[in-house]
């Protein structure tokens, strides 16, 4: 049985095509453009996303050999929760508003004063801040009243194309879990969390991430070369999604993903909301991730390489950082360029070098950054274990997990084996997964083996442990005594 997934990413559009028996047929991508007209904006043109969406699976037919008709279902997964508005005729009103999207700070204070945030907390799995939805229709209200007033749809990136794909509107449940309208002992919408954003009777109905929603129109064949009919599932968030593809299947299993931004997913078997994390369903039932998203942790390192590599790429400097001792020699970095989001949740913070002297070059930075973003995900474990949840096992993805430098330290700074994978194409491997489990290809969510397997285990290194347990105490201090100056700085420019 032949499986599509799609993965509508912040900055690329992937697709991949599989055989229910493990293997992969092709994979295929388009780049996708991040807008940032103002600071701390952050939105995109859905119309690209559909573009890429609909060359992508051509292409993939295409290089597969594969007849339309073969195609079983196709599921796709996208970042959550961005925010995509239909009008009344079902037109976009306007560009996506981003989850990374910082333009709300006001909107979230007027939510939190008149708000029990801890009740808020307990009763949505959510903390009050920028990554809920609320805030942003509230910005819209204000700003764009024109545009809010034509809202008569609004939903996420993965319904979009699943609407698109099927002419059905449709919610992915854990959209409106991180946008805040989910009530998590009911696992309803409620009324009066949508209230707090002004637009209620705007939500199509909710959905089950493998549930089929609706299928291919023959509008859609014709722009996708699918066949009409083809079935067509709600779809998942793309770090859901992820996670699942890495394995995290069992309470204690922890994904650390070493993308543009840091994510850090955690599998339990109850939710216990904390401020400080976000919460989302598991795709296996029964289960929950608690989580957590670094704003910038690759996307730093690509901005030491643009800005101060002169030339030399991440591998080279990768060997210039391994002839520098774990600590970097006294250099210490904050890795708050876009703000951050977990577990501080603090648009001001900023990066920041701490301790630069003349006997330090760029090989120091370039190992401080990589010790930072490890730094952040060790605050992530603090938080956790507080919350009393386990952690059993430590599993590594993404871009940044083939350095192997960077997963030394990461074991250093974590204190624990992280365990490596082979096979792990990504969130869209997870979406097409979902559209098999709609359409029966797989007798249950126990069979991601055989797509993706272990590699090697990455031991800590007890004297780096003991070097960034000294060290780890010095970073979170050098963030709280600097806390009171961003904001200062942010008021000059």
């Amino acid at each position: 049985m032949i499986l599509l997934g799609l993965d509508i990413g912040t900055t690329s559009t992937i697709g991949i095509l599989v055989e229910a028996n493990g293997r992969v047929l092709a994979t295929a991508s388009r780049p996708v453009a991040l807008s940032s007209p103002k600071p701390g904006w952050a939105e995109e043109d859905p119309a690209e996303w559909w573009g890429n969406a609909c060359a992508i699976i051509h292409e993939l037919l295409a290089e597969a050999g594969v007849r339309a008709a073969d195609v079983a279902a196709i599921g796709a997964t996208g970042m959550v929760p961005a925010l995509l508005l239909l009008d009344a005729e079902g037109r976009l009103i306007r560009p996506s508003i981003q989850q990374s999207d910082g333009r709300t700070a006001a909107e979230v204070e007027e939510i939190r004063s008149a708000t029990d945030e801890g009740a808020f907390v307990r009763r949505t799995g959510n903390g009050i801040n920028q990554q809920l939805v609320a805030p942003k229709l509230r910005w819209l209200a204000k700003h764009e009243p024109e545009n809010f007033a034509r809202i008569a749809t609004m939903f996420g990136s993965y319904d979009f194309i699943a609407w698109k794909l099927s002419g059905a509107l449709s919610l992915e449940r854990n959209w409106a879990l991180e946008a805040g309208f989910l009530d998590l002992g009911t696992g309803a919408l409620a009324d009066d969390l949508v209230a707090l954003g002004g637009r209620p009777g705007a939500l199509p109905p909710l959905r089950d991430a493998h549930e089929i929603v609706g299928r291919v129109t023959p509008g859609a064949a014709a722009a996708t070369g699918l066949a009409a009919g083809t079935p067509v599932v709600a779809g998942c968030a793309d770090h859901v999604a992820s996670a699942f593809v890495a394995g995290i299947a069992r309470p204690g299993d922890l994904l650390i993903k070493f993308g543009g931004a840091g994510d850090i997913l955690l599998a339990t078997d109850a939710p216990r909301p904390d401020p400080r994390l976000f919460l989302d369903f598991h795709l296996v039932p029964g289960l929950f991730l608690p989580n957590g998203c670094m704003a910038s942790s690759g996307a730093v390192l690509n901005w030491i390489v643009r800005e101060w590599g002169g030339g030399l790429d991440h591998a080279a400097l990768d060997a210039r950082a391994e002839a520098v001792p774990p600590g970097a020699e006294g250099l210490l970095l904050l890795p708050y360029f876009l703000g951050e989001k977990t577990p501080l949740h603090d648009p001001h913070a900023r990066g920041t070098l701490v301790g630069l002297g003349l006997h330090h070059g760029l090989g120091h930075v370039w190992r401080a950054a990589l010790e930072a973003v490890c730094f952040g995900f060790r605050h992530h474990l603090e938080v956790l274990r507080e919350l009393g949840q386990p952690v059993t096992r430590i599993i590594a993805s993404d871009g940044g997990a083939q350095s192997a430098l960077w997963m030394r330290i990461a074991a250093g700074v974590l204190g624990q084996p992280v365990q490596l994978l082979h096979g792990h194409p990504g969130s869209c491997l997870g979406a097409a997964y979902v559209a098999g489990m709609a359409v029966g290809a797989f007798p249950d969510w126990n069979e991601m083996g055989r797509f993706v397997r272990p590699a090697r285990v990455v031991q800590p290194d007890p004297a780096w442990v003991a070097r960034y347990d000294a060290l780890y105490p010095l970073w979170r201090e050098t963030y709280e005594r600097l806390k009171p100056l961003y904001p200062k700085l942010a008021a000059t420019v």
